[in-house]
């Protein structure tokens, strides 16, 4: 294998002159990096990344921890972190745990031995990183995304998930709705937990009844939102509308509408929230909270780099705004 030292000696200069062609970090005269340059042609020789990165400690490599959730939600943000990377000029390492807390603890090793220049996580309380990966590697930059398990250990990025459930559930009183439910995430779940707590605000906000009945709980994913909305149209007065804490309990809902002969936005109003991309195709379409993937990925990578360049700063938690999209479900 054609190593930089024979492209030095080919050319007849120093290592160095080639490493700073190479790098483009140091003058070099054009009539020398011409030379170089068609030597490095002529040789076929590619940089090592692994020696490039040894000197310059940096792999250009980020890691991605996803914890769990067959949600699409997970998956468009991830699109969006994948773009960011490649515009920045970084690859990606994406792992899944599928909610195996061995598997993640093994993940989060083979992300450091592969010397990782940060690492992003999305995880849930159920399966969140361990405290103790932050004391362990105190110098590599995690980004928490949506979620923030401990205070004060790393940037976070998140949502605004009481605001989001607010606008949604005053968008179904201004169409008139009295009865309204929600179906929640699990409530073990702080993102849950601020949704309904959004819900509840709205509700008492306009003088209308808060039923405990007309709360079921659910966890985030499709089948629950079947089970859940089963839940609500045996109740002896079921609802008008129905807030769903995310559009995959919002799709599991419209099939159980259809199983009973049901229609969303004609019999029961449905909102969901996330706007993930099947929503718009939903028939209706589903009416839901935009939460901004593109820009929570682009966020995370940017702010991830930021504190590799600037360890020492203060941490940041940033907090997207979620916005109302109206479409035929409510």
């Amino acid at each position: 294998m054609v190593t930089i030292k024979d492209v030095a000696k080919s050319a007849n200069v120093s290592t160095s002159t080639v490493s700073h062609v190479i790098n483009n970090d140091r003058y070099v005269s054009p009539a020398i990096r011409e030379k170089v340059e068609l030597v490095i042609k002529q040789l076929n020789y590619t940089p090592s990344a692994i020696a490039r990165s040894l000197k310059s400690n940096k792999t250009y490599t980020i890691g991605m921890l996803v914890t769990a959730s067959n949600n699409p939600f997970f998956s468009e943000v991830v699109q969006g972190v994948e773009r960011s990377c490649y515009e920045l000029g970084y690859n990606l390492i994406l792992c899944s745990t599928e909610g195996d807390h061995q598997r993640m603890l093994d993940n989060i090793e083979h992300l450091l031995q592969k010397r990782v220049d940060g690492l992003l996580a999305m995880c849930t309380e159920t399966y969140s990183i361990p405290k103790q990966i932050f004391a362990r590697y105190p110098k590599l930059p995690i980004v928490m995304m949506d979620w923030k398990p401990f205070d004060g250990m790393c940037d976070i990025i998140q949502d605004n998930s009481f605001f989001g459930a607010m606008i949604a559930t005053q968008y179904l009183i201004k169409q008139n709705y009295k009865q309204i439910a929600c179906i929640t995430g699990p409530l073990n779940n702080t993102q849950a937990q601020s949704r309904l707590q959004g819900y509840r605000q709205a509700m008492q906000d306009a003088n209308l009844e808060i039923l405990r009945k007309y709360e079921a709980q659910g966890d985030f994913q499709f089948a629950s939102g079947i089970v859940a909305m089963q839940n609500l149209l045996e109740l002896s007065i079921p609802p008008q509308a129905v807030f769903c804490s995310n559009d995959a309990m919002a799709i599991g809902a419209y099939q159980a509408l259809y199983q009973n002969g049901l229609e969303a936005g004609k019999d029961i109003a449905i909102i969901g929230y996330d706007d993930i991309e099947i929503a718009q195709y939903m028939t209706p379409p589903l009416t839901t909270i935009h939460q901004p993937k593109e820009e929570l990925g682009q966020l995370a990578v940017e702010t991830l780099l930021n504190r590799f360049h600037n360890p020492t700063d203060s941490l940041h938690t940033l907090t997207l705004t979620p916005t109302l999209i109206k479409r035929l479900s409510a």
